[in-house]
Parts: structure tokens; sequence; C-alpha cells
């Protein structure tokens, strides 16, 4: 049976200031309409999300809780992993291995440069750095998620809200 994984790197985010922790900083108002955009564009395609894991930092959850809304999925069983957070490739590859297998179609979000090494870990594709509020999509077929690792996934596609800023 096949599997799907949605990589989603947060959207854009307020700049770095020495007040607040690079942790806390939230999603600007264009980085809210990218992650809306691109939410509807994946709700358009009839996709159904069984399962979102987010860094807990506060714009990653941000970008996937509009994503969310779009999908009609459940906000709150939105799983916020700490690890996802400066956590390395490893920490992605651990929310994946240890999703259950009921789970068709998985999405994980955090940040650059981690979330981009992984996506070209998982199928050693050129994804090159994920723009803000992208989206990587893989798909495993006859793979248990614990058997995902290194070059087991095959590279569908790349999306970046830059395609639908216009046409939204």
């Amino acid at each position: 049976m096949k599997k799907t994984l949605y990589l989603v790197r947060h959207a854009q985010a307020e700049d770095r200031a020495p007040m607040f922790k690079d942790f806390d900083r939230e999603l600007t108002g264009r980085g809210v309409m990218d992650a809306a955009r691109m939410g509807r564009h994946l709700a358009q395609q009839e996709m159904i999300v069984n399962r979102i894991v987010t860094s807990s930092a506060v714009r990653s959850y941000q970008t996937v809780k509009v994503m969310a809304e779009q999908l009609h999925f459940d906000v709150d069983a939105i799983e916020c992993w700490d690890n996802l957070y400066d956590g390395g490739p490893q920490a992605y590859l651990k929310a994946v291995n240890t999703t259950p297998e009921d789970c068709q179609l998985l999405m994980l979000c955090g940040h650059n440069p981690d979330i981009s090494y992984f996506a070209e870990y998982l199928t050693r594709s050129d994804v090159g750095s994920m723009e803000k509020g992208s989206v990587a999509i893989f798909e495993f077929e006859d793979l248990n998620w614990a058997e995902v690792s290194g070059k087991t996934g095959t590279f569908v596609r790349y999306e970046s809200p830059k395609q639908f800023r216009d046409k939204i």
C-alpha cells in the first residue's frame, strides 16, 4: 500500500530581534496568507491528511494550523515535537518511523536546513533549499512507515506559495 509524506517548511516569519527568542517568532501577514493559499490548494486536490506533526516553534505550528483549517483537519490533533526544532534530519526520520500504520498521508512541518536535508535524504533527488511555506511531496510503495529511510521514497513534486499568490 502506498504512503504519502508532505514535508512543509514553515511560512514567512518575523525577522529575528534581540528581545525575542528565535523559537517564539510568529508568522507575518504574508506568511499566514501563504499558508492559507497552500492549504487551500492542497484541499482542492481532495487530499485527506491522517496525521500532522510539527516543530513546536510558534511559526511552524501557526503554519500547519492555518493549513489544517483549510484541509478540515482537527487542529487539536496536531502533534508538536520539540526535537523538530534544530534536531537534525534524524528527528524528521523518527517522526516518520513512529507513524502508525493506519496513517496513509503524513504531513511534517519544520525548518531549514534540516527539512531540506531530510527531503533529499529520502530520495537523493535534488530538492534544493525549500522556500518558506513550500511543500515537497514523497511517496513510498509497499513500505511500512518504520521502514522508511534513505533512498526509499519517490519524489512526486514540489510546490511553493509563489505559484499561487496571484491565483487564489
